[in-house]
């Protein structure tokens, strides 16, 4: 479960936070097969989310946020995942996608919070856009695929590159539509994560206002809101954006794993090897040390993304938003080897543990295939995590990206 840390400004309700994330965990876990079946969490569960009020926490104190400390934001996310990652992964979702319309100008913003819904999003930059006649806003057109959390949003970002109205060369935005404007895709049939109903979107050739856009080049770069600082103290204008916006992967992980681990254990207790002449499991030295090995390796990925976490608070102490190419790409590379390692881990606890953990109806077997479907997100790709973490160490350029 979620670990307690001392932090300099402690979230106040923290405990009730992590009561509700609980919760909201029990409850997925309970539809956990029915979830993996529909390809989609039940709306129950959503609305579970929603009475949580997690979406709002990282707004603006203005619109209804408070400040959150980022070690309670990430065991939040991590409780959740003790019971079900896809669960997580949409809390985790519901709470950063509420960020990205306090960079937007006043009028976007205020619609956008105003409007009491979720809000999903793709970086992907595979939209097409054009400028439209009006002088003043775009069209935008494409597919994106892995809309996390769109059966249950209203509002969705959408990636694409394009030279804005006020800029001088293309860059990476997101342009923000409604739902009704858009055709979702039935299309999620993956291999894990598939209570996060991560449909496609379509659009043709629809309208985006200049205060819908997001500007994400400009916010990587360190910009705020266009139209001036109006919360000087806001949490997401103090630190490197994208280090927030990706730092609950890691948690997301940390807590699948956790739950493995804690199921080996206790299924070891019990485990009676009928093969060899019925011995108890937990009485043989290699389930002893192979326990001990998980419970080590568990502990250093929790160190790991401890030490993100304190990065993550250092930055905003010292008003920090832009990081220098090495100490990006060593972020990068803890996000993709925290993910890798939980999935290789989750693999070699289910082969462990035998025949008996494969069947659906346990939840060993889900686990395992959701961190597989976590490590394959492209924010903590391990191969281009360490390529771009090696070249930034030798004064070269790292990832474009991440």
């Amino acid at each position: 479960m979620a670990i307690n840390l001392e932090v300099e400004q402690e979230t106040v309700n923290r405990e009730q936070l992590l009561e509700r994330a609980r919760e909201v965990g029990r409850l997925a876990e309970e539809h956990a097969l029915q979830a993996d079946v529909d390809a989609k969490l039940p709306d129950v569960v959503i609305e579970k989310i929603k009475e949580a009020g997690f979406h709002k926490l990282h707004r603006p104190k203005a619109y209804g946020g408070q400040h959150l400390d980022f070690f309670t934001f990430g065991d939040i996310v991590r409780t959740v995942a003790n019971y079900s990652v896809p669960a997580a992964w949409i809390t985790y979702f519901a709470i950063i996608h509420e960020t990205w319309p306090a960079f937007l100008p006043k009028q976007g913003r205020e619609e956008l919070y105003n409007s009491g819904s979720l809000m999903a999003d793709v970086f992907a930059p595979v939209g097409k856009v054009t400028n439209d006649s009006d002088g003043e806003g775009y069209r935008l057109s494409g597919q994106w695929n892995f809309c996390s959390g769109v059966l249950w949003c209203d509002w969705i970002a959408l990636g694409a590159i394009h030279q804005l109205r006020d800029g001088s060369e293309p860059e990476l935005s997101l342009f923000i539509v409604h739902k009704k404007d858009a055709e979702i895709i039935d299309n999620w049939d993956p291999i894990g994560l598939r209570g996060t109903g991560s449909n496609a979107v379509k659009l043709d050739d629809v309208y985006i206002p200049p205060h819908y856009v997001f500007p994400v080049k400009r916010v990587v770069g360190g910009a705020t809101a266009p139209d001036g600082n109006y919360e000087e103290d806001y949490q997401l204008f103090n630190v490197p954006y994208l280090v927030y916006f990706l730092s609950g992967f890691p948690q997301i992980a940390i807590g699948g794993l956790e739950r493995l681990v804690n199921d080996f254990e206790e299924k070891t207790k019990g485990r009676v090897r009928i093969y060899n002449k019925n011995a108890k499991e937990k009485d043989g030295s290699s389930a002893q040390r192979t326990l001990g090995e998980f419970k080590m390796q568990l502990t250093s990925l929790k160190s790991i993304a401890k030490e993100y976490m304190e990065k993550l608070s250092n930055y905003e102490k010292n008003g920090t938003r832009v990081l220098d190419e090495e100490e990006r790409e060593q972020l990068f590379a803890m996000r993709g080897h925290i993910s890798k390692t939980a999935a290789e881990l989750g693999t070699r606890i289910l082969t462990t543990l035998g025949g008996n953990a494969i069947y659906r109806e346990g939840h060993s077997e889900r686990f395992v295939r959701d961190l597989i479907a976590v490590s394959a997100h492209p924010s903590h790709l391990y191969e281009d995590a360490m390529v771009g973490y090696g070249k930034a160490s030798l004064g070269l350029d790292g990832h474009p990206m991440w």
